[in-house]
This record gives structure tokens, C-alpha cells and sequence, in this order.
């Protein structure tokens, strides 16, 4: 099945956009930009040129997704959320030679009106909350609250807070697939495939 692209977007010549995905109203998608599979671009999305999105990955309305972003498989943005490429920009001094790259791991979750500062890594299945301000890498499974973005706990694939400490070593399941996780020297790790 072929991509849907809505009359209003643009899509520059070049851009890649994978079977099934959905282009919503006023999106702009560069033309060096990749998109996967099965993914979903709401109103008012940009999507620069050197962009990586893999598939299954859904983009709520006015997000701009710039360059130098990879978002790898099953991600979520949520609504206004955003990225980062410049860390000290300046409208006088051109800094398109200073990007710093950031990667969005498998399964994130990146909730509305977060910010996610450039040159870090979101790791798996983390999940940052609405409103939260990440500029340091987030471990994976992490859920991360507040302005700057500290970690306050953890989270399963299935998006269900798990009874871990912060530190240490614990098990713990998830409370709605009883999938087993365990927490080594301050690491979360999925131990059911």
C-alpha cells in the first residue's frame, strides 16, 4: 500500500516515505529526508533534509524534526514537542556547520511539549514526560520528568510504570504483560523477548 500524502503538504523531490504511511495537512517533508513504514506525520510537521525515521513511528501535529535527527522504529512524538540542532544559536552567527546529531531509540515515547536538546540519545522504550527538558542522554526504560529532565523512575515496552529503584539491582514485571525486568548497577533490561 502506498503512502497517503494529503493535497495541502509538500514533499520535496528526493524524500523517501514508505509503504503506508500517513502525510497529514501543511506537512513539509525535505527531500533528503527517509521515512519508514506504517508511520504517521500529523498537521503542521517538518522534516528536514539530513532526517532519519524508521518505521511504525508516529509524529503528533507541530513537530519539527530537523536535521541531524534520527528516529528509529515504534517511536512516538507527541503534540508540539521539540528538537534541537544549534546548542547556542544565534541569528547573527551561522552555525549550520556545528549540528550536533541526536538519536531517538526504538519504542520512545517523547510526550507533548517535551524538548529534546541536541547531541543527545534517548534510549529504548524510555519515556519523557509532557513538558520535560532533556539535555543529557536518557538510559533506556527511563522515564524522565521536569525542566532540566531528571529521571524518576522507570518504564516497560507496554508504557506501564515498573517497581524498580533508581539504583541497584531489582526485578520487576510489567503490570499489564508480566514481562520480567531486571535492574543491574542502575541499567534496565527487558529480559523477556
Amino acid at each position: 500500500m502506498a503512502a497517503t500524502v494529503h493535497p495541502s503538504a509538500i514533499v520535496d523531490a528526493g524524500a523517501r516515505i514508505g509503504e503506508g504511511s500517513r502525510v497529514w495537512h501543511w506537512v513539509h517533508i525535505c527531500g533528503g529526508a527517509r521515512i519508514g513504514t506504517g508511520c504517521s506525520l500529523g498537521q503542521n510537521v517538518f522534516v528536514g533534509d539530513r532526517v532519519r525515521i524508521g518505521n511504525n513511528v508516529k509524529i503528533q501535529n507541530n513537530v519539527s524534526v530537523y536535521d541531524g535527527v534520527e528516529i528509529e522504529d515504534d517511536v512516538f512524538c507527541g503534540p508540539s514537542m521539540v528538537f534541537t540542532n544549534v546548542y547556542n544559536p544565534r541569528s547573527a552567527v551561522s552555525r549550520k556547520d556545528q549540528y550536533r546529531n541526536t538519536l531517538v531509540r526504538r519504542g520512545a515515547t517523547l510526550g507533548a511539549n517535551c524538548t529534546i536538546v541536541c547531541g543527545t540519545v534517548v534510549g529504548e522504550y524510555a519515556f519523557v514526560a509532557a513538558g520535560a527538558v532533556v539535555n543529557r542522554d536518557v538510559k533506556a526504560f527511563a522515564l524522565m520528568a521536569g525542566v532540566p529532565a531528571r529521571q524518576i523512575g522507570w518504564m516497560s515496552r507496554f508504557g506501564e510504570r515498573l517497581d524498580l529503584p533508581l539504583a541497584g539491582n531489582a526485578t520487576a514485571t510489567c503490570p499489564h504483560t508480566g514481562d520480567l525486568y531486571r535492574l543491574t548497577d542502575g541499567q534496565c533490561t527487558c529480559l523477556t523477548p
